[in-house]
C-alpha cells in the first residue's frame, strides 16, 4: 500500500510512503535501484515506461524494525500537486500496490506489534492536538506511559495467578514450595492492586483535555454575559443588547487559555419566570449548562449564585456602577470586579480561570485515561475487590477466576483481546498516510 504521509500539497516537501512486501520492488522500479538501508540518497524517479517523475530523496527500511513492522520505502518529493499525483499514479500502476485506507499504516503497526492500542489512541490524539495540554497528554500516551503501567499490573496479576494455579494443581507435590495461607496472600495482593487502580481512576479523565473544560457564563438578564464572552473570544460572538432576554440559547465557543482547551458558553439570563415560552426553554437550557459546567462564571448578586464547586463570582459592568455605595458593597462579596467593556479585571479573570482549570487537569507527567480505558480499568478493579471474610475470599478457584477476568479487562486497554469492532472506529480517525 502507498499514501502521501505529509501535509497536502503544495508544500516544499511531500513524503510518500510505501509499506508491505512489494515496497522494495516498487522503490527499485522508480529509483532504478534499492539504496542502502536507512540512508537517504538522491535519485531520479521514473515510471515503468521510463518517463521522468521527479528528482527526490529516497529511503529504504527493511522490516520488521520499521514503523509498520513491514518493509517500508519513503520518497521525499518536491511538494507540488502534479508531482505527487504523478508518483501516486506510477505506484498505482504497479502490480500488487494500492492506495492505503485511512489509518492503515498505524493499524498495521498495531497488528504487527510495533505499538499497542493505547499508544495508537495517543497517536490519534497527537494528530488532532490543538493546544499545549492536548499535545503533552497525547505525547505521553503515544510514548507508552499508560501501556507501561498496564504491563506492570499484568505482571503482578500473573504472579498472583501463578501462585493460585500452583496451589490448585500442585499442592500435593513435595518439590513445590507453597504458603500455608495462599488464599489470604492472594486476597492481600488483589487488595493492593485494586487500590493502585483506584488511584488511577481518581485522576481527571482525558476527555477534559481532548474536548476542553466547560466554562459557563451565567447570571440574570442584562448582567453583561454576552459582552464578557465577546471579550474573551475577541470577536462579536453573541448579540449585545439592553433588551432583557436577548440571548435565548446557549452560545458556545472553543478557546485556549495558556494552552488549555476550554469551551466557553454564554447562557440565557436566569430569572424565575417569563411570559415568553422560547425564553423559558433557553432558561432551562442555561440551568442544565450550569449544572454540567466544570467552571462557573457567575455575573450577578453573590446571594443568588447557584451552588457550584468551582464558581467565580464576578461583579460585572463595573464601568456602570462605580461610585454607587450599594453596588460597591455588593461587589465586595464577589471574587473580582470586572468590566468587559473597558478591560478592567480581565487579566485577573484569565488567571483565576487558568488556576482553577489546572486543578481539573492531570498533574505534570501524569497520564490521564480515556473513557474506554477507564471502563476497562474499573472492571479490572471490580474483579479484584473481594469482601474480606466472605466464602469467596477463601476459595482459591473463585479467586483464580477473578484474577483471570481482571487480566482480560486489562488486556483490552492495550488491545490484546476483543477489539476488532473498535479498531475500525479508532483507525478511521487517522489521515490516509498515517
Amino acid at each position: 500500500m502507498f499514501a502521501l504521509s505529509s501535509g497536502m500539497p503544495p508544500a516544499a516537501i511531500a513524503v510518500v510512503r510505501v509499506s508491505g512486501a512489494r515496497a522494495g520492488a516498487a522503490l527499485a522500479v522508480l529509483a532504478g535501484r534499492l539504496p542502502e538501508p536507512r540512508r537517504a540518497v538522491l535519485a531520479d524517479l521514473k515510471d515503468m515506461n521510463g518517463a521522468a517523475l521527479d528528482r527526490a530523496l529516497v529511503l529504504w527500511f527493511p522490516g520488521p524494525a520499521t514503523a509498520t513492522g513491514e518493509d517500508l520505502a519513503e520518497m521525499h518529493l518536491h511538494g507540488g500537486r502534479a508531482v505527487v499525483a504523478a508518483v501516486a499514479a506510477a505506484l498505482a500502476a504497479m502490480p500488487g500496490l494500492r492506495a492505503a485506507e485511512a489509518g492503515e499504516f498505524t493499524r498495521r503497526a498495531f497488528l504487527n506489534g510495533r505499538i499497542d492500542l493505547a499508544e495508537a489512541e495517543g497517536l490519534a490524539d497527537l494528530l488532532a492536538a490543538e493546544t499545549e495540554s492536548q499535545r503533552k497528554q497525547a505525547l505521553g500516551m503515544a510514548s507508552g506511559h499508560v501501556s507501561r503501567a498496564v504491563e506492570g499490573w499484568q505482571d503482578r496479576l500473573l504472579g498472583l495467578m501463578a501462585a493460585a494455579e500452583a496451589e490448585l494443581n500442585f499442592g500435593d507435590e513435595e518439590d513445590v514450595q507453597l504458603h500455608d495461607d495462599c488464599a489470604h496472600r492472594l486476597g492481600e495482593g488483589m487488595k493492593m492492586l485494586a487500590a493502585e487502580l483506584d488511584g488511577w481512576l481518581a485522576r481527571p479523565g482525558a476527555e477534559v483535555i481532548a474536548e476542553g473544560l466547560s466554562v459557563v457564563i451565567a447570571g440574570p438578564p442584562n448582567a453583561g454575559k454576552s459582552t464578557l464572552i465577546n471579550a474573551l473570544a475577541k470577536r462579536e460572538l453573541a448579540i449585545v443588547s439592553p433588551v432583557a432576554g436577548t440571548t435565548r440559547d446557549v452560545i458556545e465557543t472553543a478557546l485556549a487559555l495558556d494552552g488549555i482547551a476550554m469551551r466557553f458558553s454564554d447562557t440565557a439570563g436566569l430569572r424565575a419566570e417569563s411570559s415568553d415560552a422560547i425564553e423559558m426553554i433557553g432558561i432551562d437550557r442555561a440551568k442544565a449548562a450550569v449544572e454540567a459546567a466544570d467552571i462557573l462564571l457567575w455575573l450577578g448578586p453573590a446571594k443568588d449564585a447557584p451552588e457550584h464547586a468551582r464558581a467565580i463570582l464576578i461583579a460585572a459592568q463595573a464601568d456602570r456602577w462605580r461610585g454607587d455605595a450599594a453596588a460597591e458593597a455588593e461587589a465586595a462579596r464577589c471574587d473580582l470586579t470586572l468590566s468587559a467593556a473597558t478591560g478592567e479585571g480581565m487579566d485577573r479573570l484569565h488567571r483565576m480561570i487558568v488556576e482553577m482549570a489546572r486543578t481539573l487537569l492531570p498533574r505534570e507527567g501524569e497520564a490521564a485515561l480515556r473513557r474506554r480505558q477507564r471502563d476497562a480499568l474499573a472492571e479490572a478493579k471490580g474483579w479484584l475487590e473481594v469482601v474480606p471474610g466472605s466464602r469467596e475470599a477463601g476459595d482459591l478457584i473463585l479467586l483464580a477466576e477473578r484474577l483471570r477476568l481482571a487480566g482480560g479487562a486489562l488486556d483490552r486497554i492495550t488491545g490484546r483481546a476483543g477489539v476488532e469492532e473498535m479498531l475500525d472506529t479508532l483507525f478511521g480517525r487517522f489521515c490516509i498516510g498515517k
